[in-house]
């Protein structure tokens, strides 16, 4: 019944940030959890079909392919995007650092195909998914379909960026720099200071 599973779902989903909170876990991951299985919830009752409940979550798959192809495309790759203030370079791989961002770009193209090719697999089978068991079948392909196509997209970025050049660290070059214009500043009082500057007539 579509019923009694969309209240199921959402009490698995509440009951799991109940735990979080118990347990005085990050809940950031759970209260997105339960936001997409109430899309899909809500997605689900409104068409009335019990497989619309994962299609919002295969719509963003494919738009997040996308993201990952266009934007490698445009010369800016999603994942250096991602990654790049993780590692304390933000955009200086996209012009000082042509090595990295040929990773990023080989790594961006390895996760839009990933997803692509994940995308080709379950939009058919949702599709042709017509009675209620073809929907619990379909569901458990996609359960299975998440973690191994995630898990080879995270290494295979491991093993682009790992042959990469190390990332530009520029927030160490501003404080480089900031350092140095302290120490300008206080070289220069200090030549005011003990007289050593230009002398007036009397």
């Amino acid at each position: 019944d579509l019923h009694s599973s969309a209240i199921a779902a959402l009490a698995v989903s509440l009951l799991l940030v109940m735990v979080r909170l118990i347990r005085r876990d990050t809940v950031k991951h759970a209260f997105s959890g339960v936001f997409g299985v109430a899309f899909g919830v809500v997605f689900a009752m409104m068409t009335g079909d019990a497989k619309d409940f994962y299609l919002p979550g295969m719509i963003y798959t494919l738009g997040l392919a996308l993201a990952y192809i266009i934007t490698t495309l445009a010369g800016v790759p999603l994942i250096g995007l991602i990654l790049g203030p993780i590692f304390k370079e933000n955009l200086s791989w996209r012009t000082r650092n042509p090595g990295r961002k040929k990773a990023y770009a080989k790594a961006s193209w390895a996760w839009g195909l990933i997803l692509l090719a994940k995308c080709a697999i379950l939009f058919p089978l949702y599709w042709w998914a017509d009675t209620s068991q073809d929907t619990t079948q379909f569901g458990w392909v996609l359960i299975a379909l998440k973690i191994p196509p995630f898990l080879l997209a995270v290494y295979l970025t491991w093993v682009f960026l790992a042959k990469a050049p190390p990332p530009i660290d520029v927030f160490a070059e501003m404080e480089a720099e900031e350092r140095a214009e302290k120490e300008r500043a206080a070289a220069v009082a200090a030549t005011t200071t003990d007289g050593s500057g230009p002398r007036h007539r009397r």
